[in-house]
Parts: structure tokens; C-alpha cells; sequence
């Protein structure tokens, strides 16, 4: 039975916010919770809306947290297709788009990310997409499919994990695809030019082109339909879709018009929230894409995008919402399918942290674990298609002591025993 003494609320329905719930029930909370989504749909996992669900491989309902009885069956009352317009700390209340004020004694924020906006001539065209909610994933899996049965162009600004994996997903079903990418290689600012070649044979294996050093500066179109996409060196590829995937940026204009701290926009910017994902107002907290926290291992204020974030993140600022003794302090780890490839990384090594790439195993097979070094120290790792082996990668992170390159590279030394 509910009891009224005390009311959490969550704004934010996606994983961090559902498990955050789940996680306030599992411990004994008997107080209101609260949980408020913009979206009309009950809280799902995004991961599936750029892999198993965009190609087809799985069907619409796999991707939710839970059935949606359960949240009545928990006593979590949802507040869905509503978004927050108004927090204000001292009253402690959230005001809803419809103007209904809810009171809270603890706040969390996980209110996520959002696609970074292509700032460029036609993207109002009928054929220029995001991809971030179930409701972009619906449409976009029509449009793939009709562009590989009809021989269609789509063209993707932005060579990062959606990018590669919407482009494999539309290669599987059949249309044609050209990535548009700033940087020399994939991914580049994720895993360095050593590793994004590999994602460049791969895709490139797949008839993926690519067009690197160039971004976006049109998109053309008549009658309110993509023709072509041009870029800043003068080329022009033909398109019957555009797909911007350059990024994702917090959602984190509700807790700056109430003066939370803010991360610096130029490290990613974000919620600042300590390693209990406390804000700085002691009964507000922030979890998954939004929180910046002030990570106790790394030793960084770090902003993570990914979905064991938030699968991991919500229960902890639940627990710490319940006064709990909370040390967030996860290894960032995210894992992606391309084609037939399967991979998992673990750590954070940005450009110029790092002065060596291990590679131990068959790169040109698509077997291998690569290591990310500094002095000698694994700051991150990625397996792909290897399996069974992240505990020991994320081992060796948190060991933080030097290894031997050639050991790390060696196949035959379990890896186990570098620990």
C-alpha cells in the first residue's frame, strides 16, 4: 500500500527513469512515485531503435523496460505524452504541460539527450530524419525498407555508432548509402584513426561509401522531396532520405532555468551531479544521458550516452535518493551490431589521451580486442567478436597498473592472468 508521507518524482520515462522506479519499489520505498514522460509511449530501451528493431530482426514490443501494467501493478503512477515546462526548487514542484503542479520530496532528473539539428538549407524536407524516439524508429524502418525495395539513396551525416549502425541496417535491406563524415575515418573522435579504419573496410565491404573531410552545407529537394545532399567541397550525392546523425546534446534546459549546476558546455555539457548523482540542490538528482558526473575512477566529470548508463545509473540515484551510502562509479561501457559484428567497449579514452592502440587477435578477420594505452595503462578496450571477456577488460581498467604491450597483444596469455 502507498502511503502519501513522502513523494518521489522522476521526470524522464525512458530506462533510467523506469529502473530508477523499479529500484525505489525494490527497496522498500512506500512513498508516491512519480514517473513523467513527453512521449505517449511507456518507457523502452533505445538501443534497439538503431539494431534489432530498425532491421527488422525484432518486433516493436521487444523494446520496453516493462509491460505496461506493471507500473500500476507497482503503484508508480505515469504521467506519459506530458512534458515538464517548470521546476521551481523552493516549492519543491514540477509543473506539467497541462498545468498540473506535483509536489516532490526528492527529485530525479532523466530527462536524457536529444539529435543534434543539421543548421543547414532544406532539412525541413519530408525526407530528412532524426533518430532518438521510438516514434523516429517507426518511420525509419519504413523508409529503409522502401528505399532497398525501390533502389533508393539514403545519405547519413555523421560517421558515429548510429550513423554505422543505420547504415548497416539499410544495407541489409538493400538500399544504397553514403556517410558523410568530417573526420578520416568512422568513429575518430570514439576510437582513433587505428580502429576507425577497420569500421571503414567493414562498411566499405558492405558498399557503404564514404565521403570524409566534407560535411553537409544543403540538402535539395522539390516538391518538399530530397533529390540530392551537397557538401562543403563541392560535391553532390544523390538522396531520397537524409539521416542526421551528428551527435546528441542534454536535455538539460529545465534544470538550468532553475539554476542547477551546469557541466562546461564544451566538455559536453550536461547536469553537474556528484559521484551519488546528487545535483547541487541536495534533494535533486541526475542520471543517465543528462548527468554529468564527477566520476570517483576516472577522475574526470564525464557525460555518458549509452545505454548501461542508464540501465545502471537510475537504480543508483534511486538508491541514493533513499539515503543510501552511493558511489557511482561504472566503468562506461556500451556494445553495437553491425552486420555480422558484434563488439563491446569498455573505458574512455578520447583523442589525445591515449599514445598507443593495442591490437591482440585478427583485425582483418574481425576478431580482436583492442587496448587504448597511456603509459602503459589500459584506459579502455573493445572486443569484437570475442566474447567474454568485459569483466576482465573493465579489470584492468580499474587496476590502473602498467602493463607489458607485448602481453596485452599476445593471444596465447590468457588474458585473465594480466590482472
Amino acid at each position: 500500500m502507498v502511503e502519501a508521507h513522502r513523494t518521489f518524482v522522476i521526470v524522464g520515462a525512458g530506462l533510467a527513469g523506469a529502473k530508477a522506479a523499479e529500484t525505489l519499489r525494490a527497496e522498500g520505498f512506500t512513498g508516491r512515485v512519480i514517473l513523467i514522460g513527453d512521449e505517449r509511449d511507456h518507457p523502452y530501451e533505445r538501443p534497439p531503435l538503431s539494431k534489432g528493431y530498425l532491421s527488422g530482426k525484432e518486433e516493436r514490443d521487444s523494446v520496453f523496460v516493462h509491460e505496461r501494467a506493471w507500473y500500476a501493478g507497482a503503484d508508480i503512477e505515469l504521467h506519459l505524452g506530458q512534458p515538464v515546462t517548470a521546476l521551481d526548487r523552493y516549492a519543491r514542484t514540477v509543473r506539467l504541460g497541462d498545468n498540473t503542479v506535483i509536489h516532490y520530496d526528492k527529485l530525479l532528473l532523466a530527462t536524457g539527450s536529444e539529435p543534434r539539428r543539421l543548421d543547414i538549407p532544406g532539412t525541413d524536407l519530408a525526407g530528412v530524419h532524426h533518430l532518438r524516439r521510438l516514434a523516429h524508429a517507426d518511420r525509419l524502418r519504413n523508409v529503409l525498407a522502401a528505399l532497398g525495395r525501390d533502389n533508393g539513396h539514403l545519405v547519413i551525416a555523421g560517421g558515429g555508432w548510429i550513423g554505422l549502425e543505420v547504415a548497416a541496417a539499410a544495407r541489409g535491406y538493400g538500399a544504397e548509402v553514403t556517410v558523410v563524415e568530417p573526420e578520416p575515418t568512422p568513429l575518430h573522435q570514439v576510437v582513433g584513426p587505428e580502429v576507425g579504419q577497420i569500421f571503414t573496410e567493414l562498411h566499405g565491404a558492405h558498399g557503404v561509401r564514404f565521403h570524409f573531410g566534407a560535411r553537409l552545407t544543403e540538402i535539395v529537394g522539390q516538391d518538399g522531396m530530397v533529390l540530392a545532399a551537397r557538401t562543403d567541397d563541392g560535391e553532390e550525392h544523390p538522396a531520397h532520405d537524409v539521416l542526421a546523425a551528428i551527435g546528441a546534446a542534454p536535455r538539460s534546459a529545465l534544470a538550468e532555468a532553475a539554476g542547477l549546476r551546469q557541466a562546461e558546455r564544451a566538455r559536453g555539457g550536461g547536469i553537474a551531479v556528484d559521484a551519488s548523482l546528487r545535483t547541487s540542490d541536495p534533494h535533486i538528482y541526475a542520471a543517465g544521458d543528462v548527468a554529468a558526473v564527477d566520476h570517483p575512477l576516472l577522475g574526470v566529470r564525464l557525460r555518458v550516452e549509452h545505454w548501461a548508463n542508464a540501465l545502471n545509473g537510475g537504480p543508483a540515484a534511486a538508491r541514493a535518493m533513499l539515503g543510501q551510502d552511493v558511489t557511482y562509479d561504472r566503468v562506461p561501457y556500451f556494445f553495437s551490431d553491425q552486420y555480422d559484428v558484434g563488439l563491446e567497449y569498455s573505458g574512455w579514452a578520447p583523442p589525445g589521451s591515449y599514445d598507443e592502440v593495442i591490437i591482440r587477435g585478427d583485425a582483418g578477420k574481425r576478431e580482436f580486442i583492442a587496448f587504448w594505452l597511456k603509459d602503459r595503462r589500459v584506459l579502455a578496450g573493445m572486443n569484437v567478436n570475442v566474447w567474454d571477456v568485459t569483466e576482465t577488460i573493465q579489470g584492468l581498467i580499474r587496476a590502473g597498473g602498467q602493463h607489458d604491450p607485448e602481453a596485452l597483444a599476445d593471444p596465447s596469455a590468457p588474458l585473465d592472468s594480466l590482472l
